[in-house]
């Protein structure tokens, strides 16, 4: 293998937002042993200067920029030293920076009406709010160099219910942010997607398995170890996204880490291939658990259709005219 085929991003410069630790970080660790220049952002200095260290360490360049996603003035800031250090050159924006999951875990169990009305800024300041901010200022280095590629970390929770009722919407709203933003970055060179990692295997996440009680925290130490990925599945996802000669066909769509790992071919970090949350064999198993061993029958890689799943939770009411009419003819 040639060294550029070894470091397809040798030369490019890269931003992570939220990369201290979890899905950031592994991000940025996949973008490092490509040959990127990475920015890495965080609250919290000793954290994130220990990430850098770990993602230098790949091979590529890490620069660890403390920056609070939610306040405006610390991004503008960061995006004005990229223009002095990098001369403006912006190849790749990951927007990752979330939040929220000590605040998911503390509400766990609650309707959103018995639970503190911050969840709300909780979840979403840092996450959907900082993803708008950070995708202005990178469009600004991006549109005039004709170039460059957005990615919003989202999750299936935008298209079903999961955990709360702030973190459905903020992801959907994050699968709009990375539509609308698309439209109209296109004609300008430059592409922007949503990803949707699979059951993530982060340090918080396998925390609140070992000392949270409840159903659902029960099932979630039961599931990590069997259908988790690492962190570095998503870093693989980008680094395919970031060298693929035709990301515009996935502009403004939602892109899933198994489907990414079938394209471009890779397994996690342990050698396993990624779990596939969409295959039929899984979506039958999570619905008839007692004939799960039947299902196992069904090959993998065969998936549920993407407008199957559009189509099961549409928002649109299918009936309303006939009810009226019915209502209608009843009363006469």
């Amino acid at each position: 293998m040639s060294a550029a085929a070894a470091r397809p991003l040798s030369g490019q410069v890269c931003l992570v937002t939220g990369a201290s630790r979890g899905i950031g970080k592994g991000i940025a660790l996949q973008l490092s042993g490509a040959g990127a220049t990475v920015y890495i952002t965080g609250r919290h200095r000793g954290t994130l200067e220990k990430a850098a260290a770990e993602v230098q360490g790949r091979g590529g360049r890490c620069v660890p920029v403390v920056c609070d996603s939610t306040r405006e003035e610390e991004v503008a800031a960061l995006f004005e030293r990229l223009k002095q250090e990098q001369a403006g050159r912006l190849d790749l924006l990951v927007n990752n920076a979330f939040s929220g999951v000590s605040s998911i875990g503390k509400e766990a169990g609650s309707k959103f009406w018995e639970s503190e009305a911050g969840l709300w800024d909780d979840i979403n300041n840092a996450g959907l709010r900082g993803h708008y901010i950070f995708s202005v200022y990178a469009a600004r280095l991006m549109v005039p160099a004709g170039r460059g590629l957005i990615v919003i970390i989202s999750s299936p929770g935008g298209l079903r219910y999961m955990f709360d009722v702030p973190y459905g919407v903020g992801k959907a709203a994050c699968d709009r942010l990375a539509a609308d933003c698309a439209f109209e970055l296109r004609p300008f060179g430059v592409a922007c997607v949503a990803l949707w990692p699979g059951l993530v295997r982060t340090e918080s996440l396998q925390k609140q398995a070992e000392t949270q009680t409840g159903p659902w925290f029960k099932k979630l130490k039961e599931k990590l170890p069997a259908i988790g990925e690492s962190i570095e599945v998503s870093g693989k996802c980008v680094v395919g996204l970031a060298t693929d000669p035709n990301i515009m066909h996935y502009s403004g769509k939602v892109v899933l880490s198994p489907e990414l790992a079938q394209r471009y071919r890779f397994k996690d970090v342990d050698g396993k291939d990624v779990f596939n949350y969409i295959s039929i064999r899984s979506v039958l198993a999570e619905l008839m658990p007692k004939l799960s061993g039947l299902f196992r029958l069904i090959p993998g890689f065969i998936t549920i259709p993407k407008w199957v799943l559009t189509l099961y939770t549409s928002k649109f009411s299918v009936y309303p005219p006939i009810q009226e009419a019915t209502l209608k003819s009843k009363k006469d």
